[in-house]
């Protein structure tokens, strides 16, 4: 996939090799794609206008939700989704070359702690009681192994990383479910849209709403905004207020254009219910490709 637009600045969660780093090179091939350390130094990044966009991760279907995601987006700034980008995950125990032949007795594994728990079978019966350390992502884990050649430790992470911190893949795939896919969100400060030919045909809009207060049938008062227009939910998801103990917000996603009549009159009605809403806009999704995938296409 490329941009219509070029020479715009994209945020990504790095270093590099990371799985962000894939989605982001995927989607923004002739962008100037920057690494940054954390996901509130990409969104603040973009919030402050260091870049023109940020890709962070949001979602994995094995670990759900990632928290500091959703709550940066809802407490701290105001950005849209402008695109989502569903990156296959597949996860694989690599070495130091110089520890090629030793990797059996490995003293420690590093990587990003859904990595790890992505790999919990496999980490459980080929190396019960081997530490494992949690690091800022997969890449970052690959990076300490080249930097400690000396030492007996593997990272776990993509073939990305593998190939940008010299390492050998010494079991490959040993993630323990293969449906495993990340969603990620690229942001904005303007409420536009990503629209290029790859993409999925469905749209979809995120809205973070607050219910005016806790009483009988209020969640069932928001539900039923969306069922009677006959508005498909394809997700709903609490979060805490961070107001006190049971003060939650929701994120929505939809599959319908914001734009439409029937979502303006959603919102209205939402606003007369005295819902607080803030939506991250519309967007379509892009979907890349497994190895697996790639050659059952090609056969």
């Amino acid at each position: 996939m490329a941009s219509k637009e070029l020479e715009n600045r994209v945020a990504f969660l790095g270093p590099e090799g990371t799985f962000t780093h894939v989605a982001a090179q995927e989607l923004f091939r002739d962008e100037w794609i920057i690494p940054y350390k954390t996901i509130p130094e990409c969104i603040e990044a973009v919030a402050e206008g260091q870049v023109d966009l940020a890709i962070v991760p949001l979602e994995n279907a094995l670990e759900g939700t990632v928290p500091l995601t959703i709550d940066y987006l809802f407490h701290e700034v105001n950005l849209y989704v402008i695109g989502e980008v569903l990156s296959p995950i597949e996860q694989h125990l690599m070495v130091h070359k110089k520890q090629v032949e030793n990797w059996g007795n490995i003293q420690g594994v590093y990587s990003h702690p859904h990595a790890l728990a992505q790999c919990h079978k496999y980490l459980y019966y080929r190396f019960r009681g081997i530490p494992l350390h949690q690091t800022t992502s997969t890449a970052a884990a690959a990076q300490f192994v080249f930097e400690h050649p000396d030492e007996c430790i593997a990272a776990i992470g993509n073939t990305a990383a593998a190939k940008t911190y010299d390492l050998e893949i010494v079991q490959p795939q040993i993630h323990d479910f293969h449906f495993n896919h990340t969603r990620f969100f690229v942001l904005s400060r303007s409420n536009q849209r990503i629209d290029l030919v790859e993409r999925e045909e469905q749209i979809k809009t995120t809205l973070m709403v607050k219910l005016p207060n806790d009483r009988s049938g209020a969640l069932h008062q928001l539900l039923s905004v969306f069922a009677w227009r006959q508005i498909n939910l394809s997700k709903i998801e609490s979060r805490p207020l961070k107001t006190g103990l049971g003060d939650y917000f929701f994120i929505l996603d939809l599959l319908e254009d914001e734009n439409t009549p029937m979502m303006k009159g959603a919102m209205e009605e939402l606003a007369a219910l005295g819902c607080s809403v803030k939506s991250l806009g519309s967007y379509f999704t892009y979907k890349q490709h497994s190895k697996e995938e790639i050659k059952k296409v090609s056969k």
